[in-house]
């Protein structure tokens, strides 16, 4: 039975001030940073996740690996169908010595029934020569015989048999090897998405410390000059140098983190002939859009999770097996039937070969101990009965999973609100603390705090707002979202 879940994913619309996004979104990334991408060969266009999940799921190679193995399933279900496959034979046998003289050729073509553990054949034989009594069958008349006939199981084979349960078992293999490329997939776009999201976070983190150091610096002109002129003491610009080489300090680190976060990006983000590419630090976009790029479905169905499929999937190769072991339990009634007729003048057998032959015969085998079977049978209910429950647990868990994620959307929602006014509320303190140092009303340790306190606010809102984009994807791999994901257009 399908069961839909509607998803209370909330609204992520988080306002973020005018003067904070123009800010850092106005801020250069140093020439180190921007010397990272030599192999970026894209336009300076801000890079999007749609482009990046789309470049991943194209070139990944986890992806092509994954299909790969698809086609090796493939494969074996292909080997499989051979069981079914029409076989020619010939046989031939002659006497080179003795009294008889008798030579013998039969050509034979048996096709299996595909919906039944019996056989279809055809065969011609012709023979020439004296024959030994015991032989006599082998006598044929001068054109020989065409004889055509077939086997149809009535018991045990006659819903299933070792042929097709194996093909059976190895379409179900392909299905599960389909749901495990899906797996991988989805798996390879969540990480895709987390390390744009982490490139992104990093990249203005990185803007938002540059700012707060090219504050300093030239904060630092204008006291070089007062002190120049006598206005200001030395020791002054002494303590902004080391509060300089403070930021300075924080610019390093988040230049690290970018560089680092940039290298792992090149592992989902490739070029056309699916190498990684390094993209240019200029292509990072504006705070107010760097996290909006990904679509959730409110509605998923639980079957579609690979997951969940593989289980079923797997129930279902328990259910073919079990089948397999109840029929082997069955005794064998096997209906045959012939219709043979000799052609052409008549051959040394003599007149009898020429009539028309029509022969039906019945076999019955019945197993008196069949441990193998019963031991398969017991195996294999149990398999179901493991199954059955893991089904069960991996519905309420899936059911988990998801209303979590929309708890971590919720909490990160809220805490990006939170932090987006207190960038307004810090962002308006250390503009009024920078007039009122200009104008010798404030001290330098306070406006320093109010500006650092600014900052620390900007980067709690990047860090809340790559949360709440980080939780939407992991809701797009946990609902098996291929349109969020970039998969439904591969």
């Amino acid at each position: 039975m399908i069961m839909r879940r509607l998803l209370a994913i909330p609204a992520l619309l988080l306002g973020v001030s005018t003067a904070l996004a123009g800010h850092a979104a106005a801020q250069p990334i140093p020439a180190a940073a921007a010397a990272l991408t030599p192999v970026d060969e894209q336009s300076a266009s801000p890079l999007t996740l749609d482009e990046v999940l789309r470049s991943s799921a194209r070139s990944a190679p986890e992806i092509v690996a994954a299909l790969a193995r698809v086609r090796q399933a493939e494969g074996r279900a292909l080997s499989a169908q051979g069981a079914f496959d029409t076989v020619f034979s010939v046989d031939a046998r002659s006497r080179l010595a003795g009294y008889y003289d008798g030579s013998e050729i039969t050509g034979k073509a048996e096709r299996p029934f595909t919906g039944n553990g019996g056989y279809l054949y055809g065969q011609y034989r012709n023979s020439r020569g004296d024959f030994p009594l015991y032989e006599d069958k082998a006598y044929t008349d001068r054109l020989g015989e065409v004889k055509i006939g077939a086997l149809y199981t009535l018991l045990r084979d006659r819903m299933i048999d070792a042929r097709r349960s194996n093909a059976r078992l190895a379409g179900t293999d392909i299905d599960i090897a389909r749901f495990e490329t899906r797996a991988t997939t989805i798996g390879v776009q969540a990480r895709a998405a987390e390390a744009y999201q982490k490139w992104v976070e990093s990249g203005l983190k990185l803007q938002a410390y540059q700012a707060l150091y090219d504050i300093a610096a030239e904060r630092g002109k204008g006291i070089r000059r007062q002190v120049q002129l006598g206005a200001k003491s030395a020791i002054l610009l002494t303590e902004n140098e080391a509060n300089m080489v403070k930021r300075e300090a924080l610019v390093v680190q988040a230049r690290q983190d970018f560089r680092a976060a940039a290298n792992k990006l090149s592992l989902y983000y490739r070029d056309a002939e699916g190498l990684p590419v390094m993209v240019d630090a200029s292509r990072l976009p504006s705070l107010a859009s760097a996290f909006d790029g990904m679509a959730i479905d409110p509605f998923f169905e639980i079957e579609d999770r690979p997951d969940f499929g593989i289980l079923l999937e797997e129930i279902e190769k328990a259910s073919v097996k079990l089948a397999l072991a109840e029929n082997d339990m069955r005794p064998r009634l096997d209906l045959k039937g012939e219709v043979a007729k000799d052609v052409g003048p008549e051959g040394l057998g003599g007149y009898s070969r020429s009539a028309l032959e029509v022969i039906v015969g019945v076999t019955l085998k019945v197993p008196l101990q069949n441990r193998k079977a019963e031991g398969k049978l017991a195996e294999n209910r149990a398999k179901l009965e493991e199954l059955s429950v893991k089904q069960r647990y991996l519905a309420e868990k899936i059911r988990a999973e998801v209303a979590g994620i929309g708890i971590e959307v919720d909490t990160a929602r809220e805490l990006a609100e939170t932090s987006r006014r207190q960038v307004t509320l810090a962002e308006r303190l250390a503009q009024a603390e920078r007039r009122r140092f200009d104008l010798g009303s404030s001290d330098f340790f306070l406006v320093n705090s109010r500006e650092e306190a600014a900052t620390d606010a900007a980067v709690k809102l990047i860090e809340a707002r790559a949360r709440i984009a980080a939780a939407r994807a992991q809701l797009a791999a946990a609902t098996a979202d291929e349109s969020a994901l970039k998969l439904d257009a591969r």
